[in-house]
């Protein structure tokens, strides 16, 4: 599937995977076929050791994600093909998608220019770090459509946001702005557009300054511990935890800091 991407772009800049979501035309719509190419993307990320950090963003300067493709759905829904859905992938082309990929520990930024609605916010609040241009737009828009956020927003939204500003926007549709998503903890930063690529440069050269282990530890332990009694988090095993304990860079770091120089982080 990596050698026939053409709703996907996929590029491995150094440590950096840059994923594009490519259908500007349908403000990056999500069909069944893209789902099946992010598959197949996010496996050979995952599976890369020479990447360590991920960008996803969309096509065009008009839209992140709109979300699903409903022209597609409603061709399907007439001829028969497409059975009802609720939460999650679990049998459906591109399974397991991003929002459903909870043992993914290799930060991801999500380069937001322009609408993030529906399943294009459900991915934006499955990222790490969240950089939106000012004219950037947010919902969860299922309620007007008789669906449901089941790829996460429902989910991600009331514990990513405070509960009741979560529900007044999943129960209404209604619209976020940029700066109110900052305002209520959704995005890290805010710029104009035309300073988007450069601020999201500047959090990708903090990431890869950081030991790759420490921050795949790092995302493990604060996804898996969320819901934890204190206790307990302190009491879990953490797989990549322990990778980064018993790691060259766990040697090299304090070592690099000694010396007084750049550590030069190998991932191993």
């Amino acid at each position: 599937m990596l050698d026939d991407l053409r709703h996907v772009r996929y590029v491995k800049d150094g440590r950096v995977a840059r994923i594009t979501l490519d259908r500007p035309r349908v403000l990056n719509a999500m069909d069944l076929r893209m789902h099946r190419e992010l598959a197949a993307v996010w496996d050979d990320f995952e599976a890369d050791d020479d990447l360590w950090v991920g960008v996803l963003t969309g096509a065009g300067e008009r839209a992140f994600s709109v979300g699903q493709d409903l022209k597609e759905l409603v061709a399907r829904t007439e001829a028969g093909t497409a059975a009802p859905s609720t939460f999650g992938s679990r049998g459906k082309p591109g399974w397991p998608r991003l929002t459903e990929r909870f043992r993914l520990a290799k930060p991801l930024v999500a380069r937001v220019n322009g609408l993030a609605l529906g399943g294009g916010f459900e991915l934006a609040l499955a990222c790490d770090i969240v950089v939106a241009a000012e004219h950037a737009e947010f919902a969860l828009t299922e309620a007007r459509l008789g669906l449901m956020a089941g790829a996460g927003g429902v989910f991600r939204l009331t514990r990513q946001a405070p509960y009741r500003a979560a529900m007044g926007y999943l129960l209404t549709g209604r619209r976020m702005t940029a700066p109110r998503a900052f305002d209520l903890g959704l995005v890290n930063d805010v710029v104009p557009a035309a300073q988007l690529d450069d601020r999201v440069e500047e959090w990708l050269a903090d990431l890869l300054a950081c030991a790759p282990l420490s921050l795949r530890a790092l995302k493990e332990a604060a996804a898996t511990s969320a819901a934890l009694p204190l206790e307990q988090a302190f009491a879990t095993r953490y797989v990549w935890e322990e990778r980064r304990m018993h790691s060259l860079d766990a040697i090299e770091g304090p070592r690099a800091f000694v010396e007084k120089r750049p550590p030069e982080w190998t991932g191993t």
